[in-house]
C-alpha cells in the first residue's frame, strides 16, 4: 500500500497533529491526495510552545483546519506518577479525548505519524494506539524516516530536517512524580540552550541537576560556554551535568 491508497480508501480523517517531521509529512500528503483531513494539536503540559507555532504555521501554509485541543493530562494520577506504564496511561487519556473532539467533528477514522521505523514492539504508547484502533498510514506504507524527511523536502516543507523532539515528560526520570514546575524548568533550560546555538539535545532532570545531553560535535561548545551554560540553568538547576555518552 501507499499513501495515495490509503487516502483514496480513507478519504475523510483527523489527525494527531504534532507539528514533528512525520506527522507534517502526513498532513501534507493527506492534502495532496485529496483527503478532507482535519489536523488536532494536543496541547498540554508535556508540549513546548515551538511545537504549537510549527503546527500552527503548517496548517496554515498548507490551508488545512487546524484545532488545538487543551488536555491537563497531569489530572490523571497513573500519568503523573510517573511509572513504567506512563507512556500507555498518557497516550490513552489524550487520544481517547482527541477521538471525542473528531467524533463530534464528524470524523470517524483517526490516524497518527508513526512511521516504519519505529519500534511498536515493546513500547507502551503504541501499545495504547492500537487498542484505541488509531491507524499510523506512514507505518502501514513501510515509509522509514529517512524517506520522510526526503520527500518533506522534496515537497518543500520547512519541517523537513527538524529535530526529531520527544515530549517534556522524557525529561523527568522514571518513578520521579511529574510536576508542571519540573516540566517548565525543562522547557526553559532547553529553549536557552536553543538560544545558545545548541541542537540535537536534551536537559533532563537528575537528582535537582540538569544533566546535558549533547551531540559529541558539541561537546567542546558545551566546554568553551561553560560558564554562560552555569550561569543559565542555575535559574532552575541545582547544578549542571555534561552526560559524556553523545546522544546519536
Amino acid at each position: 500500500m501507499n499513501l495515495k491508497t490509503f487516502f483514496a480508501e480513507n478519504p475523510s480523517a483527523a489527525l494527531a497533529f504534532s507539528g514533528g517531521t512525520d506527522s507534517s509529512y502526513l498532513l501534507y500528503a493527506a492534502k495532496y491526495y485529496g483527503c478532507d483531513i482535519h489536523a488536532y494539536f494536543i496541547y498540554s503540559a508535556f508540549q513546548p510552545q515551538f511545537e504549537l507555532d510549527d503546527a500552527k504555521r503548517l496548517a496554515d501554509e498548507l490551508g488545512v483546519p487546524f484545532t488545538v485541543a487543551e488536555i491537563d493530562v497531569l489530572k490523571d494520577t497513573q500519568v503523573a506518577a510517573n511509572g513504567p506504564l506512563r507512556c500507555y496511561y498518557c497516550k490513552t487519556a489524550l487520544f481517547t479525548r482527541l477521538r471525542e473532539l473528531a467524533q463530534k467533528d464528524g470524523y470517524s477514522l483517526l490516524i497518527d505519524g508513526s512511521n516504519a521505523s519505529d519500534l511498536a514492539d515493546d513500547r507502551p504508547g503504541m501499545r495504547a494506539l492500537k487498542e484505541l484502533g488509531v491507524r499510523s498510514p506512514l507505518r502501514e506504507c513501510g515509509l522509514t524516516k529517512p524517506e520522510i524527511r526526503r520527500f518533506s523536502k522534496e515537497a518543500g516543507l520547512f519541517t523537513h530536517d527538524k529535530p526529531a523532539y520527544a515530549c517534556l515528560a522524557t525529561r523527568i526520570p522514571t518513578g520521579t512524580e511529574i510536576t508542571p514546575e519540573l516540566l517548565k524548568k525543562a522547557e526553559q533550560a532547553e529553549t536557552a540552550l536553543f538560544s545558545m546555538g545548541f541542537t540535537n539535545f536534551r536537559v533532563r532532570y537528575f537528582h535537582g541537576a540538569a544533566k546535558l545531553q549533547l551531540p559529541e560535535s558539541q561537546f567542546s561548545m558545551a566546554l568553551s560556554k561553560k560558564d554562560e551554560l552555569t550561569k543559565e540553568l542555575s535559574r532552575w538547576f541545582d547544578g549542571v551535568l555534561l552526560d559524556l555518552t553523545p546522544r546519536g
